[in-house]
């Protein structure tokens, strides 16, 4: 078992039954479940806007290298700059290319998860640069420093009792302070972090090929704040992030928001199509789009598995998952949790350590039932244990286990043997994998085999 597996196979546990945990993430979820299930009543048909989108999301994922350059041409006669990254590494030294020579100090960043992807925050630090999130989960998370949970919403594994003892202590604020007061306690501490900022950076929810702009989807208008006072606004976007027209914007925005947080759509929806112009006195003297790759068109290799770059981000699939709801975001030690980076993940950073998130799973195909854009989530999880043994990272137990169990499968002699031996091999081979808060299964002595034929004897 690998240090990565060893590592996830313990934390599950101490999270899955950590009452306090568990309480905080129910009543989160509660509220999530209530919100989209009031959402999705904006639509008439529901199962068509998905069948659309999946349909959209497909057909531009098979052509990704056209509409990319499409958005390249066109962004970079709004006067804006796209720089191509194939990997993390790259994606940071050009970016700190870009820093260094406007001599950025502080800058400001709006909710990416993508740049948790790259670590980007880690980096800027090393360089002696301040690096402040914007966002109010975001930032609670990096006072706390921690990574965040969810997609969506960081900081949901943390209480409002949480965060008040949290801002307490690094801030000294009231020790019951309320919700509101915390936040207007934020707003006033961010509002000199943006107007004195270098820099500005953002993700991006989608990129339109056919206008060259950026997407920007928000709650707090943090986003707007990070891209209209510094005078550089640097975008980190993941290839996939593409869609052909600003008019499937009014397909996939009340998707993302419905699916995301229960919104009809989010409050604030921003579309940029490069630098402030001549004319214009908000907006960023220069403006900068960073295309990663990082193992995404490893991803476009797969037969199957490639659909999974349909994504639109919206935690759907976590919050409907039954092992993600246990053992929460933090457990699975990767940018993505739930089910789309138990997909994702082994692919971008390594079937070897990261097999094991693909095996962490029910099955129950509730996250494909929830998944906007019709992606096969559960399906995908079975070829990634495929693709695992067929790239040799099964390990011995398990090739010994599926060995036996293949011969034992294939002949009735063996399939007829008494209780006894079976539950012998249960007690050896299995008692460790099935955990120690659960009782093995006890075979009985006699096959149902065996008691059909004697009770059909001479019949």
């Amino acid at each position: 078992m690998s240090n990565f597996s060893s590592r996830f196979r313990k934390e599950s546990e101490q999270k899955a039954f950590d009452p306090i945990h568990r309480k905080t993430i129910r009543f989160n979820m509660s509220r999530y479940d209530d919100a989209v299930e009031e959402g999705k009543k904006q639509y008439q048909n529901l199962p068509l806007a998905r069948q659309r989108a999946a349909f959209l999301k497909r057909k531009v994922i098979r052509d990704l290298e056209n509409h990319l350059t499409t958005f390249e041409s066109n962004f970079r006669k709004n006067g804006g700059k796209v720089i191509w990254a194939s990997d993390a590494k790259d994606a940071i030294r050009q970016i700190a290319d870009v820093l260094q020579k406007s001599e950025v100090k502080k800058l400001v960043k709006s909710k990416s998860m993508i740049s948790e992807e790259i670590d980007l925050n880690e980096f800027l630090s090393k360089k002696n640069i301040e690096s402040i999130e914007t966002d109010l989960g975001e930032y609670i998370v990096q006072v706390k420093g921690e990574k965040p949970y969810h997609i969506v919403t960081p900081a949901m594994h943390l209480s409002k009792e949480d965060i008040a003892k949290l801002f307490h202590e690094k801030f000294n604020t009231e020790k019951d302070a309320s919700p509101e007061q915390l936040t207007a306690f934020v707003r006033e501490l961010l509002r000199e972090k943006f107007t004195s900022a270098d820099a500005g950076v953002t993700g991006a929810n989608f990129l339109l090929a056919d206008t060259g702009s950026v997407c920007i989807t928000e709650n707090e208008g943090n986003g707007l704040m990070s891209v209209s006072f510094p005078k550089i606004h640097v975008v980190i976007a993941g290839i996939e992030k593409i869609i052909p027209s600003m008019e499937d914007l009014d397909l996939f925005w009340p998707l993302l928001a419905t699916h995301g947080t229960g919104q009809h759509i989010t409050v604030y929806n921003s579309i940029i199509s490069g630098p402030k112009k001549d004319n214009e006195t908000d907006g960023p003297e220069e403006m900068i789009v960073v295309l990663l790759d990082n193992n995404r068109t490893r991803l476009l290799e797969k037969e199957n598995q490639y659909l999974s770059l349909s994504c639109i981000r919206c935690g759907a699939c976590l919050n409907a998952c039954p092992v993600y709801r246990n053992i929460g975001g933090h457990t699975y030690n990767t940018t993505y949790s739930g089910p789309i980076g138990s997909v994702i993940s082994p692919h971008m950073m390594g079937m070897k350590n990261y097999k094991h998130l693909s095996f962490a799973s029910s099955l129950c195909g509730k996250c494909t039932e929830v998944c906007p854009v019709n992606i096969p989530l559960h399906e995908f999880l079975l070829d990634n244990r495929k693709d695992s043994i067929k790239e040799g990272h099964a390990k011995g137990k398990e090739k010994f286990a599926m060995r036996f169990a293949t011969i034992a499968l294939k002949s009735r002699k063996l399939m007829n043997y008494g209780g006894g031996l079976k539950n012998f091999a249960m007690k050896r081979f299995f008692k460790k994998s099935w955990g120690p808060r659960r009782d093995l299964p006890h075979v009985q002595k006699k096959t149902f085999n065996k008691i059909w034929k004697e009770r059909n004897e001479g019949k």
